[in-house]
């Protein structure tokens, strides 16, 4: 068995093989109307599913990706690819994101680089490259991209929206948007409002970018040497810092130097530490876009329940949905109390919430490494939500 291939063969709860689809709406004169009042159109959503939708379409399940994730939930493309999908773990035959049993949804937001509209699409006006002339977009304009896309498969009411991080963002969006739409929610990792540390952590990064001299005010050419690769890097650096947990660090890295005995006393990289940040930031230059990451990280920062309606308590008082809260004792990005001022609205108004903290040492991050204990707790969760339908 090759090495390329040896991923899909040997992962035998596996969705398998995946197709990326295409929905385009909003077509001129009928453009999505946007939170911040600019028009967008037409508009293309890449998404992706697994399993089938049940004959009374009740079992559909949305799951909401994090800043720089994309549609590729599960299964693999090829037969040769690699990896599979960034929750794969979570997803498939017998998974609590049961395959045979329910129908899973994932989309690439708008904004992104991964199908999806987005700065680096070919604006109509023009023929060139939206870059800095596409609309700011928020979460709220997000997820009514994605009410299009559940408009277009059929689904009336879903049986569960989910998502960690910027998904679990969407997700409350969802909740709170369409309330006779949503059966249940499960935000993981998430806040009702980015931190003023998380919004500065943003910040910093954005600045990074636009500090690059490829930046070229967001006008950069499409080929590698054209890209501002060195500022999304450090970008991405500095984020990675925050997804994980100074235990994880420690216990992955300490002070250990990278092929060497000794301090080199110049600047090249001593420690694995650097080495490994440096490799996330060259590996996310391949698969991601500066201009997407301004925009999306924008969309986080912005995203503010208590702004948009006066109170948290005022948020919920319309859902209909049940929820169930994960967050994780290591998170410091979005650290438990931030699930707890959420369940507390919900119970405020008298709404179904189970809040679970789950000890974990990976930090912000632990949302996407298997364990046992997240498994259960879902399946349990969606087993009871379906059988009440």
């Amino acid at each position: 068995m090759s090495s390329s291939n040896r991923g899909m063969k040997e992962n035998q709860g596996s969705v398998g093989l995946v197709q990326r689809k295409i929905l385009a709406f909003a077509a001129p004169p009928d453009e999505m109307v946007l939170e911040s009042g600019a028009r967008l159109g037409p508009v293309t959503l890449a998404y992706e599913t697994c399993g089938c939708l049940d004959s009374q379409r009740k079992n559909a399940i949305l799951i909401l990706h994090a800043l720089s994730g994309d549609a590729h939930v599960a299964g693999y493309h090829t037969p040769d690819d690699p990896k599979p999908g960034w929750w794969d773990w979570m997803v498939g035959p017998g998974r609590p994101f049961d395959t045979d049993r329910y129908f899973i949804i994932c989309s690439n937001v708008i904004g992104g680089c991964q199908g999806s509209t987005g700065p680096r699409s070919i604006n109509p006006a023009t023929g060139k490259p939206y870059n800095l002339d596409f609309p700011v977009v928020t979460i709220g304009d997000m997820v009514e991209a994605q009410r299009h896309l559940i408009d277009a498969l059929g689904i009336d009411r879903l049986l569960c929206v989910t998502g960690g991080s910027m998904g679990g963002m969407q997700a409350l969006e969802w909740a709170i948007r369409y309330p006779s739409r949503v059966a249940s929610a499960i935000p993981i990792a998430t806040s009702c409002s980015l931190s003023a540390q998380g919004i500065a952590f943003n910040e910093v990064g954005r600045r990074a970018i636009t500090a690059d001299s490829r930046w070229q005010g967001g006008n950069y050419g499409p080929n590698p040497y054209e890209i501002p690769a060195a500022g999304l890097a450090v970008a991405r650096m500095l984020a990675h810092i925050t997804y994980l947990s100074e235990q994880a660090m420690q216990a992955k890295f300490g002070r250990r130097l990278r092929a060497k005995d000794r301090y080199g006393y110049d600047f090249s990289i001593d420690f694995e530490v650097e080495s490994y940040l440096h490799h996330q930031g060259e590996s996310f230059v391949r698969r991601f876009d500066a201009n997407s990451y301004l925009y999306i990280s924008k969309a986080m920062d912005y995203f503010d329940l208590y702004r948009q309606y006066g109170s948290l308590e005022q948020a919920f008082a319309a859902v209909q949905a049940r929820f169930l809260l994960l967050s994780f004792t290591s998170d410091w990005l979005f650290p438990t109390p931030c699930s707890n001022e959420i369940a507390q609205a919900l119970l405020t108004k008298e709404k179904e919430v189970t809040l679970r903290e789950i000890s974990l040492p990976y930090g912000h991050d632990s949302f996407l490494i298997e364990n046992d204990e997240m498994k259960h707790i879902v399946s349990a969760f969606l087993a009871r939500i379906y059988a009440a339908l």
